[in-house]
């Protein structure tokens, strides 16, 4: 049986990130066809990377996890570092040494993991590496360059512009691309046309049955609600979403419209009546919560495929969409199960439709079912994957 490795920044079954989770679905999937490790650090938390994990390996779902401490942590100065060097590479004057520190004061530094790498270099017939942003890919892929698959989940960020980018983009032996609007942006950046490339995003499965009822009387939630699934940041374009539907709210006194919020806030979430924090919930939650929702939002900018949204989808909930990112307004385009907004009006007017037009609506969430069913079948992707390992 062959030996592949996975790399990403974090992994546990706690871990609440895109590709982390990502991450998690595609490695167990793939221990039928081979022995699958994952390299990764011991941090928990993507702010500090502060050691969360004691052992050095352990077994989930099927999976070795070999964890490697984080030096040090996040540079007390890397935010005050980053607007720096943004504003620097916006000038046109990027610098591969500045470029070196930014992702060691970024994290998470561990160069522990990358000797692993190096040194077991032969030990796997394919290294998979997930997320290009991070200190693991840009320094873990080039040792292995020549039996690597690259899942780099990138978007347009000031980050993908770095001149670091301008050769990692080229070194990799195959691809793989979670959406076409990915792939699209990939090959106009960077000299990477000829490089094998495969476009399959995740498959997307419920774990169990969601019962409504069970997690409005656990919460203690009534009436209609929009539901968030994610990190709650600033880099998830949050804030927006929560002035967008303070000033809905104010506009519209008759509605009786909650936000519900599920994942660990990492910004200042407004005190509303009708902004429900629930933090880190459980699966069988998550679920029952979505199941539930008119809709779900998501106002992040940048995302390379969005697994929240996806869910949704899946259980026949309609999504509301920042349309200033090309992944999740194709989504929508697509798949005729969602709409997007691109300012304040736009948000209200979508909310607004979706209560008065039920008979539209229901088509929305037809459309959103079938739109999974087609396009995001595990047993499709993970032959497809099988496929790109064994051309390794």
């Amino acid at each position: 049986m062959k030996r592949i490795a996975l790399v990403n920044q974090r992994y546990g079954m706690e871990v609440n990130g895109g590709s982390e989770y990502y991450t998690r679905l595609i490695a167990e999937r793939l221990t039928d066809a081979f022995e699958v490790d994952v390299i990764t650090t011991k941090a928990l938390d993507y702010t500090t990377w502060e050691n969360h994990y004691q052992a050095d390996c352990e077994d989930i779902n099927g999976v070795h996890v070999r964890r490697f401490p984080v030096k040090e942590c996040r540079a007390e100065d890397f935010n005050s570092y980053n607007g720096t060097y943004l504003a620097q590479i916006g000038a046109g004057n990027a610098d591969l040494s500045a470029e070196k520190l930014w992702f060691e004061k970024q994290g998470p530094y561990s160069p522990e993991a990358i000797e692993y790498i190096r040194a077991n270099k032969d030990n796997y017939d394919a290294f998979i590496f997930v997320t290009y942003l991070y200190y693991l890919t840009v320094m873990g892929l080039p040792e292995v360059a020549e039996k690597s698959v690259f899942i780099p989940t990138a978007h347009e960020e000031p980050f993908i512009h770095f001149k670091t980018f301008e050769k990692l983009f080229t070194l990799p032996k195959a691809f793989v691309f979670l959406t076409d609007e990915e792939k699209a942006l990939v090959q106009r950046l960077f000299d990477c046309k000829d490089i094998p490339c495969e476009v399959m995003g995740t498959g997307v499965e419920v774990p169990c049955t969601p019962d409504e009822s069970a997690f409005r009387s656990k919460f203690d939630i009534t009436g209609d609600y929009i539901i968030y699934v994610g990190r709650i940041d600033e880099g998830k374009n949050c804030p927006e979403m929560f002035r967008y539907f303070m000033e809905y709210k104010t506009r519209n006194p008759e509605s009786g419209l909650k936000l519900v919020l599920m994942g660990k806030p990492v910004c200042k979430i407004p005190k509303h009546k009708d902004i429900l924090s629930l933090g880190f919930v459980s699966e069988e939650d998550k679920f029952s919560g979505i199941s539930g929702a008119k809709a779900l939002v998501l106002p992040s900018e940048f995302e390379s495929l969005s697994i929240s949204v996806l869910e949704a989808m899946t259980l026949s909930v309609p999504v509301i969409v920042n349309g200033r990112c090309e992944v999740l307004k194709g989504h929508c385009v697509k798949s005729n199960g969602g709409l997007y907004y691109t300012n304040y009006f736009e948000f209200e007017g979508i909310l607004r439709y979706i209560f008065s037009h039920e008979g539209e609506y229901a088509l929305m969430r037809k459309n959103a079912k079938k739109y999974i069913d087609d396009n995001y079948c595990w047993e499709v992707i993970i032959d497809s994957f099988k496929e790109v390992i064994d051309n390794i």
